[in-house]
């Protein structure tokens, strides 16, 4: 008995020692032989990235995945990483650009507010196109995917033409435009598709982790983008070289976060082929869901008090704060720091305590985001502002695009949201103009306050509209079925 009990140490090493070389096996790369394979140059496998991927994929789930889910979360999460590295490269500067040409206040908004025009006019095209063809990976592959950032490269090319300031100023305004236009033509049949692609019993810590690593390379390319626009602009004077640059490096990582899309299978039953081609109603919307309207509303409101002052803050961090193109993207890299805490901590928050809950937890410090740029008289300071807000709106956007998913009904949905992003970038494109007019006229402190308070109004309607609506209803839900 006591000479059993002595091997038992040594047993268990070994059987210890057994399990960790099989894991070790696991992550060493396999070479297939073929025919041709003594041609080939050693390379290292594919599958010693994806592995760890797939077991954190695996970790996430509460049910067992499929081998075509996991394969789909996997390429759904690679081309969110590319396109966040993509839009680090030009989001924050195409403001920025139309500076260097000598864009006004105004001149600035109206880019902004032509991009979210074209936004708001094509999501109902792009939804009834989708209803009508059902290819949902085909439209969002050739529109958001290919033209879009094909505009990229164009205003790559616009320094190349040696254009007039004014006509340069209305080129950048067209292709940010064409950008704006295609992206959300894709929109309605990217959230049809997103809705199937990631489980509903793992969404709230997918998108968390998703939105963490998206962070991660937000942060890392941010702080890259101003150091190569800054750097670029000073080589041999060339006041556009860095942005061309930034933007040849956004077209680039943005055809990556393209391919893995296009990679990506979605069902092809005939069931959800005639689900996917039901336009739904509106009205049937609505109803069946008591907390859509009052969604649809505050998204408006909410985004109109954005839009009044969101295309101005780096232009009144570098106009009359001092700052340049280097410290817009180290702000940028700060709120994208702070996001990744936020990605950490309130995925685990909505799976306890819902989105609604936490869109309003985190609504509230936002609404006082703006306001505090009016005591602010260094380039410094702002870190503070984007330290706050880039934790903050994690949390906010992590459960706003989370209800969107709750508040749509299956049957439509692609007409449901094509409603609420039309209503958002209705009020996207109103917002730039009021605030371009009011820069000019009045001075941006008064842009900044009045910010605040519209987001505040926006919380309000949210709260009265769609929470307590959500929260009766599920209350009504849990009764009946007690």
């Amino acid at each position: 008995m006591s000479e059993s009990v002595q091997r038992d140490p040594a047993d268990e090493q070994a059987q210890s020692h057994d399990e960790r070389m099989l894991r070790l096996l696991d992550y060493i790369p396999q070479r297939r032989i073929g025919v041709f394979d003594q041609l080939r140059p050693q390379r290292w496998n594919w599958y010693l990235v994806r592995r760890p991927m797939e077991r954190s994929l695996e970790r996430q789930t509460p049910e067992p995945l499929t081998i075509r889910q996991t394969r789909n979360l996997r390429l759904f999460w690679l081309d969110g990483i590319f396109a966040a590295a993509s839009e680090s490269f030009y989001l924050a500067f195409i403001p920025i650009f139309a500076l260097a040409y000598g864009a006004t206040n105004q001149q600035v908004g109206w880019i902004t507010a032509v991009g979210n025009l074209a936004g708001a006019t094509a999501l109902f095209p792009g939804a009834r196109l989708m209803e009508k063809t059902g290819k949902r990976k085909t439209i969002v592959v050739w529109t958001g995917g290919g033209i879009a950032r094909m505009m990229l490269l164009l205003l790559a090319l616009v320094p190349l033409f040696q254009l007039p300031p004014e006509i340069a100023i209305l080129t950048i305004a067209a292709l940010n435009g064409v950008r704006a236009f295609m992206a959300n033509f894709s929109n309605p049949a990217w959230t049809a598709m997103v809705a199937d692609i990631v489980p509903d019993f793992m969404r709230g810590r997918y998108f968390s982790t998703r939105n963490l690593t998206m962070g991660m390379a937000t942060l890392t390319f941010s702080a890259a983008a101003g150091w190569i626009i800054r750097t670029g602009n000073q080589w041999q004077s060339d006041p556009y070289l860095g942005f061309q640059l930034s933007f040849l490096l956004a077209f680039l990582f943005g055809m990556v976060s393209t391919w893995q899309f296009a990679h990506l299978r979605e069902p092809r039953t005939h069931a959800h082929a005639d689900l996917v081609r039901q336009s739904g109603s509106l009205k049937d919307a609505i109803k069946s869901s008591p907390g859509y309207l009052g969604f649809v509303v505050s998204g408006f409101v909410w985004n109109f008090a954005l839009q009044v002052a969101a295309p101005f803050f780096n232009v009144y961090l570098v106009t009359h704060l001092g700052a340049n193109a280097g410290t817009v993207g180290l702000m940028a890299s700060i709120s994208s720091f702070a996001a990744l805490g936020g990605q950490l901590v309130f995925g685990k928050v909505m799976d306890r305590r819902g989105a609604g809950w936490l869109q309003l937890v985190t609504g509230l410090p936002i609404v006082f985001l703006p306001i505090m740029w009016v005591f602010y008289t260094a380039p410094w300071q702002v870190g503070f502002n984007n330290l706050v807000g880039g934790f903050m709106w994690a949390g906010f956007n992590l459960a706003n695009f989370n209800l969107l998913l709750q508040v749509t009904p299956d049957a439509g949905r692609a007409r449901a949201v094509a409603l609420y992003q039309t209503g958002v970038f209705a009020s996207a494109f109103l917002g730039p103009l009021v605030g371009g007019y009011l820069a000019d006229n009045v001075g941006f402190q008064v842009i900044f306050i009045l910010s605040g308070a519209g987001r505040f109004l926006a919380l309000v309607f949210f709260f009265l509209l769609s929470y307590l609506p959500m929260r009766r209803e599920r209350r009504q839900r849990e009764a009946m079925a007690a």
